[in-house]
């Protein structure tokens, strides 16, 4: 029987070299996942010491939307703690994002070739110029005009409104991944493309259905008004658009060299098809 000349039969011994290079790999990766956390701490650290200075700043759109004379507050007496906690962790994060992708490239760049690393390099340093452009969109131009919306209902009304700023936060932490995770559209397609799941043909063909998709998208990662979906909507057909152009020149920039091919092989060797030696 098979099982039991399986069961008697030596084991083949693991090449020294290939479990040193295993090992070596891992430290690495261990060294450079601390390096890392050591980055992200010490941001942290910074960050929580300058957190309210931080969330003035991202509280600009409220303070410019209250009317006048009033102030946001705090309907908890551990609100303020807990939220500038994440503000400081994710600002953090934000700011080290640089370091962790350089490190990440680090680790892997050396098993690349050269034309792999064509396409990874531009695709990292594309990923987090539109998340910081999202983001910055969202504050510069979503936040306010959501704000003065709101208030504009609310003053019809008669009525005041006390803004909690744990909730306003919380909106806006919603309103920045929404808009960040979007903007991404272009380095996806630019992946996708690359990795031969669809063509820029078919990414052009699909655009009527990435209309429909976008208000989608945007009625599913922002909150439930109007103006905040009509406004992620409209960028994210817009990068769409730009992600079929990139998508097509950087396949082209990052192509891999052509094999040569059996003839040009014979040719090269000194040898013609067909012909005698």
């Amino acid at each position: 029987m098979r099982l039991p000349r399986l069961l008697r039969s030596e084991s083949k011994p693991a090449d020294p070299a290939q479990e040193e290079s295993f090992i070596s790999h891992l430290v690495e990766l261990r060294d450079r996942l601390v390096k890392s956390l050591i980055v992200v701490l010490v941001l942290f650290g910074v960050c929580f010491y300058f957190s309210g200075d931080i969330m003035k700043l991202l509280s600009q759109p409220l303070y410019q939307s209250l009317p006048a004379g009033q102030k946001p507050i705090f309907t908890d007496q551990a609100g303020a703690f807990f939220t500038l906690t994440k503000v400081a962790f994710l600002a953090a994060l934000l700011l080290s994002l640089p370091w962790v992708l350089y490190q990440a490239w680090a680790f892997v760049a050396p098993g690349l070739y050269e034309h792999e690393k064509k396409f990874a390099l531009p695709l990292i340093v594309s990923s987090v110029f539109f998340l910081v452009v999202g983001i910055s969109f969202a504050y510069f131009f979503v936040l306010p005009a959501a704000y003065k919306f709101f208030y504009a209902f609310a003053a019809d009304t008669g009525a005041d409104v006390m803004q909690d700023l744990q909730k306003y936060w919380d909106f806006t932490l919603a309103i920045f991944f929404g808009f960040g995770l979007t903007f991404e559209v272009p380095v996806v397609e630019m992946l996708l493309v690359k990795l031969g799941m669809v063509t820029t043909q078919q990414l052009r063909e699909a655009r009527r259905y990435v209309v429909v998709g976008a208000f989608v998208v945007a009625a599913v990662l922002t909150p439930p008004d109007v103006l905040s979906q009509f406004m992620l909507a409209v960028p994210l057909c817009l990068l769409y658009e730009l992600g079929i152009v990139l998508a097509g020149f950087i396949s082209v920039r990052s192509r891999a060299p052509e094999a040569p091919t059996e003839a040009g092989a014979d040719t090269a060797s000194g040898g013609s098809p067909g012909g005698s030696a």
